[in-house]
């Protein structure tokens, strides 16, 4: 009976959270953890974020524009520049940019304790095993994320529509570890989730939508609805689908039989006219973009397997020739 009190005990004592990058889904999420925790000092919140974004929230408080909340302002327990200033964090929350994912690991790496938590709130398929690559022996909770937010200027986000999303699940090399305060931390804080036994039939349902249309609306500059009314890009997005789809069987994981048709229906709901991320970075001539994220992961994955993958290698590579123009 002792132990388990002392167990609970310290489970309910206060915890360091860190919430790297105030983007659209960090700067959501971590505003909504953040403003209840202004009010119930449960724990010690702490922000990382660069240039202008830090200035500003340190200055000023993160803003969330949102129809869910009217106090629009929050400030947390710290904010920092450097990941290297993050003292003995108990869970770290990675919202960057899958492009800045090994730099941002390869520092954690040097500030984490033996019990840090890591939940990576990115959307992709290889996202917890170059995570794993890196940090081979922490928590690490495999997750995808659904929320319609952007920041609208330096240290200011904006969010539309249904309330964001979490979807995760229990660490598969770690499945005894002691996640429930997590789960604590995000009914407090109102953040709507779910949470799966095996998180991962989600997390590649929800990446074989955006890889197939960010990488054909990024080919053709196009958008969602062009992709599902033009028959070119219907049909290369259909094929890109089809090579994903032998890869998730490949590695054991589990989508519907219409997973494609679901897909397509799901694509048919967005507004005319909606971009995708990929499709915007290239055509900014944005330095930095997820191509690798949606191509590059299917791809690999698909010489590591045996599997061909000729439709995604072609509109990879015509988009990569695109940037080198």
């Amino acid at each position: 009976m002792g132990l388990n009190t002392d167990i609970y005990q310290k489970n309910m004592s206060k915890k360091n959270i860190v919430v790297i990058g105030l983007g659209g889904v960090g700067g959501y999420f971590g505003f909504k953890m953040n403003q209840v925790n202004e009010s119930t000092a449960k724990h010690e919140i702490t922000f990382v974020a660069r240039g202008a974004t830090y200035e500003i929230v340190k200055e000023k408080g993160l803003t969330l524009l949102s129809p869910e909340h009217k106090n629009a302002i929050t400030r947390p327990d710290d904010i920092v520049k450097n990941i290297a200033d993050i003292k003995n964090p108990d869970l770290i929350f990675i919202c960057v940019k899958e492009y800045d994912l090994e730099n941002v690991c390869q520092q954690l790496v040097k500030v984490i304790t033996p019990d840090t938590i890591l939940f990576p709130m990115m959307n992709g398929a290889d996202i917890y095993d170059r995570i794993r690559k890196i940090i081979p022996d922490h928590v690490i909770l495999p997750s995808c994320v659904y929320v319609a937010s952007h920041i609208k200027e330096k240290g200011i986000v904006e969010h539309k529509g249904k309330s964001g999303t979490l979807i995760f699940g229990c660490d598969p090399q770690h499945t005894s570890a002691d996640i429930d305060w997590v789960i604590r931390l995000l009914e407090e804080s109102n953040i709507k989730y779910s949470f799966k036994d095996n998180p991962l039939t989600d997390i590649w349902e929800k990446f074989i939508f955006i890889a197939s249309f960010g990488l054909v609306t990024a080919k053709h500059n196009s958008s969602i609805s062009s992709v599902c009314t033009d028959e070119e890009q219907y049909q290369e997005a259909v094929r890109i689908m089809e090579e994903i789809k032998l890869i998730a069987k490949a590695k054991n994981i589990y989508l519907p039989e219409d997973i494609i048709a679901k897909t397509m229906e799901k694509a048919a709901g967005f507004p005319l006219g909606t971009p995708t991320s990929l499709q915007l970075d290239i055509h900014s001539d944005k330095g930095s973009n997820e191509l690798e994220l949606f191509g590059g992961a299917v791809i690999k994955y698909g010489e590591e397997l045996g599997i061909n993958t000729p439709v995604t290698l072609r509109v990879y590579e015509e988009i990569k020739e695109r940037m080198i123009k």
